[in-house]
């Protein structure tokens, strides 16, 4: 302590002393003191007020610091408030299970039920729902549901359930298990559906579930009251119902028993004793309960007070779906609806999967026949072929949904076209799916796998799923279902039935089909010379050096100038009728970026020179389609118009649709590719506008390279499409530029009717091994109408191969091909452009061309009226003017056919 602070406090004890010992003196001290005292204490006062102000001013420094550290914290707990309130908002907001009210069947057991039109006549036995279709023309009479199931010595009791049933549902549960149920088991066997009778059709409801016939007979009953009954009984009854009963008392309960329990079920039991029904009572002895309780004057009314009595939840996991199928006579079609606003469930158990008429035509084991499944242009399964071992088919209808995610890729099944087929005996009948077609697989399978039946049927996707990748440390799944569906849609398969057995007579069928459907659009066109279309390369990214930092960049393959002096070249050798497909031409090249603005790459020319390029090939009278992709991103940023979080789809799970490149050797997402984004729908559709008026102010055909083979849902929650949504958008899209032309890739069959060209259509698909032949079912039903392509022929990985398929298919030829040297290629992702190269290819691709037209030119305005396979390597098409096309694929050996042509191996030969 300072000298100072220490005088200041010895200072009192000193006045007090001076005070009692010399009053006189302390008053002149005091006055002393008093005068004295501002001199002395102004500088401790002074010091004191700084030290104040100073404390203050750390005081306040000390309060600032502390709530500047509670800023982060507060605004963590509000992020993570925030995510609680709408997880528990949106996520785990669930709803409470709605009450489904079984259907009841009450009318007439005994009468058929039939419903007759000039063509056919359906048949329906009320009792089971089965029902048949009898053609009138031929007499031949279609089954839906295998007659001789249990006789099956191959098929199991489940599977011989579901032949003799009319629908098939799946639902599932947030684990992801799935559980099937049909018709037969779980509805008609337990009399819970209903048949109404309508103009020219039949309505069938049916509720599916575990459902138990309901007894009048009470599980829990006071003793007095039961003893009473018996009273009234025989005494051989009296003893029957005494011995299905187990008497509790609360105050004489046995050991083992549980008396909270008990009591939580049986609340009455805290009152009286009372009888409680045996669990596993048989079915015989609850009839007889109940006839001898009704004898002794048992009824409903008292049952219905006795239910009360039992607390327990047995029925609380039988799950309850009501499903309505709507069959009506059009002509000589059946139509099959299933209308989604008809269904009822608990969205906790949602319906997954939907198979309508399973075994509608199924061939037996001593039936010769054959299916029709949409693989490629078609593929025929012969049936009882044997082929047991491998897998039974299995196709997407349009790809692969890719607003679902993928971990690994094996391969991509396909069907471009929408229906399926059985031809057996004297008859056979086309199914063609209409609404609902993009949820769609088709399955089929051959005698002596599940059963010995040979079918082919259409499983629907009702609410799809995706799995949450909940954490690393769990290894359970958990998975989101979508269950709020449109109930505008509905699931509609039509039935054609033809008085001919051959799949060509199938394909005039389904072309008769296309003309109905689409009037105008489905048309004869006027073309004397082969389809030939060149995709013309313009630029990949790569990546180059600027100022010695590696940046990628558009890479110069076929400019605008070099894209005109290849039409010319080819068009002064008339190699056919020239379509000119230019991709990669805009917005980065081939990997191309949002079409927020379409921006032509200027490392291939001015804007000018693309104009002069359309001109150009307008007045030598070649279609010129500017390439684009609108439903995806590729290298897309915030300075390109596009940001993931607000434009990116999104997945079930609310993540955005991230889309990958995937190895055909790990079947996982490729390392050194980076990822895209699948696009909002209604942003691609914002897209693929801004394309088609790009090509109008260049004067140019568009040519879409995704819509019209590629369809995907969108689980954006604002603004929810369905797939079918998006056919359906799609389909209008198309349909709206009838004023202009336009190309598309594959050629899925509701966008077909509405372009000009179609291209990269895979002619033959996958030879599945299950699969007997591959013929041209669906350019049967569209050649003459549609100008149409397979694969590229210079990079398809086997030229004559593509060239034969193309002959026998009677489609036109296509080649990929750019300006560039294959060494510009080099250090780019983009090998399977190599043999693109236009110098090296120009002399064979002219010669190719140039035969095909002079050969089958005159077939490309004609429809297809015949196909024959004449033997495991040959193939005839024939046309409507008698010329005839042989294929031979074979590598060994001519083939000499009945007219004395002989065909060369792996060669084509035309016959006028």
């Amino acid at each position: 302590m300072s000298e100072e602070k220490k005088e200041k406090a010895e200072m009192p004890a000193d006045k007090e002393m001076k005070k009692a010992d010399k009053p006189v003196k302390a008053e002149k001290a005091k006055k002393a003191d008093k005068a004295e005292k501002p001199k002395k204490a102004s500088k401790p006062v002074k010091f004191k007020r700084q030290r104040s102000i100073e404390d203050q001013r750390e005081r306040n420094n000390a309060i600032r610091d502390f709530l500047k550290g509670l800023i982060f914290p507060v605004c963590f707990l509000a992020v993570i408030g925030l995510a609680v309130f709408l997880i528990i908002r949106f996520v785990n907001n669930e709803e409470e299970s709605p009450k489904i009210i079984p259907y009841g069947f009450e009318g007439d057991a005994e009468t058929p039920i039939v419903v007759e039109n000039d063509d056919l006549i359906l048949t329906m036995d009320p009792a089971t729902t089965y029902f048949t279709i009898t053609k009138k023309s031929t007499g031949k009479v279609w089954s839906s549901y295998i007659e001789n199931a249990e006789s099956d010595s191959r098929a199991l009791s489940e599977e011989k359930n579901r032949m003799q049933s009319n629908l098939l549902l799946s639902f599932g549960i947030k684990s992801g298990l799935e559980t099937i149920y049909d018709t037969k088991a779980f509805s008609v066997d337990n009399s819970i559906y209903e048949i109404e009778q309508v103009e020219n059709g039949i309505k069938l409801r049916y509720t599916l579930g575990k459902v138990e016939r309901e007894y009048i007979i009470p599980t829990v009953i006071r003793v007095s009251e039961l003893d009473a009954l018996r009273e009234n009984m025989e005494k051989n009854k009296a003893s029957l119902v005494k011995d299905m009963y187990k008497k509790y008392d609360i105050k004489k309960l046995k050991k083992g028993d549980d008396k909270e329990a008990l009591l939580e079920q049986y609340p009455i039991l805290a009152e009286e004793p009372v009888y409680i029904l045996k669990a596993n009572t048989r079915e015989d002895r609850k009839q007889q309960i109940e006839a001898s309780l009704a004898e002794a004057g048992y009824t409903y009314e008292k049952y219905e007070q006795d239910k009360l009595l039992d607390q327990s939840n047995s029925d609380e996991d039988k799950q309850l779906f009501n499903v309505e199928m709507d069959l009506r006579l059009e002509g000589s079609d059946l139509v099959v609806d299933v209308p989604f606003s008809a269904f009822e469930f608990d969205k906790k158990t949602p319906i997954t999967l939907l198979t309508p008429l399973p075994y509608f035509g199924a061939g037996g084991k001593d039936e010769e026949g054959f299916m029709l499944v949409p693989e490629g242009g078609g593929g025929l399964i012969t049936y009882n072929n044997g082929k047991t071992a491998q897998s039974s088919y299995y196709a997407n209808v349009y790809g692969w949904d890719y607003c679902q995610r993928r971990r690994y890729v094996i391969h991509n099944t396909r069907a471009y076209f929408n229906a399926f087929g059985h031809s057996s005996g004297d008859g056979s009948f086309l199914c063609i799916m209409e609404d609902g077609s993009s949820y769609a697989a088709v399955k089929a399978s051959v005698g002596g796998k599940l059963n010995d039946y040979n079918y082919v049927d259409a499983e629907y996707t009702i609410c799809p799923k995706e799995e949450f990748e909940v954490s690393n440390m769990s290894s359970s799944a958990v998975y989101s279902f979508q269950t709020n569906l449109p109930e505008n849609e509905k699931i509609t398969q039509r039935y054609r039935f033809i008085d001919g057995t051959d799949y060509v007579d199938m394909a005039y069928a389904y072309r008769d089909y296309l003309e109905s459907t689409y009037g105008d659009y489905m048309s004869l066109n006027t073309d004397k010379v082969a389809p030939v279309s060149v995709e013309l390369v313009g630029a990949v990214d790569k990546v180059q050096q600027v100022l010695g930092f590696p940046v990628s960049l558009p890479l110069k393959l076929t400019s605008f100038t070099d894209a005109a002096d290849i039409i010319k070249d080819l068009e002064a050798e008339g190699i056919g009728k020239l379509s000119v497909k230019y991709t990669g031409w805009c917005n980065g090249g081939v990997n191309q970026q949002i079409l927020t603005k379409v921006k032509p790459v200027w490392q291939l020319g001015s804007k000018k020179e693309l104009r002069d390029l359309a001109t150009t090939a307008s007045n030598l009278g070649v279609d010129l389609y500017l390439d684009g992709i609108t439903q995806y991103e590729h290298e897309s940023d915030i300075f390109d118009g596009f940001l993931s979080y607000r434009d990116a789809a999104r997945m079930l799970t609310k993540e955005r649709a991230e889309l990958f490149n995937y190895s055909h050797v790990t079947y996982a997402a490729r390392e050194g590719f980076k990822s895209y984004y699948l696009l909002h729908t209604d942003l691609a559709m914002e897209m693929a506008n801004n394309l088609s008026a790009a090509c109008d102010d260049y004067g140019t055909g568009v040519s879409f390279q995704d819509i019209g083979m590629d369809i995907s849902s969108d689980f954006y929650r604002k603004e929810m499409h369905s797939r079918e949504d998006t056919k359906n958008k799609n389909k209008e899209l198309l349909k709206s530029m009838d004023t202009k032309k336009v190309m598309i890739n594959m050629g899925n069959d509701y966008a077909v009717p509405y372009v000009d060209m179609v291209t990269n259509m895979d002619l033959r698909g996958t030879e599945y091994t299950i699969i007997d032949a591959n013929v041209p079912f669906y350019q049967i039903a569209i050649h003459g109408y549609i100008d149409y392509t397979g694969h590229p022929i210079n990079i398809c990985g086997d030229e004559q191969e593509e060239l034969l398929q193309s002959a026998e298919y009677g489609a036109g030829l296509n080649f990929t091909l750019m300006s560039e040297s294959s060494f510009a290629l080099q250090k780019t992702l983009y090998s399977e452009y190599y043999g693109c190269e236009y110098a090296a290819w120009r002399d064979r691709m002219i010669s190719m061309c140039k035969r095909y037209n002079e050969e089958m030119g005159h077939c490309f305005n004609q429809e297809i009226k015949d196909h024959e396979v004449l033997s495991s390597y040959v193939r005839c098409t024939s046309y409507a003017d008698g010329t005839k096309v042989y294929v031979n694929y074979s590598f060994t050996e001519d083939y000499t056919a009945e007219d004395g042509t002989v065909v060369p191996t792996r060669d084509y030969v035309v016959v006028r």
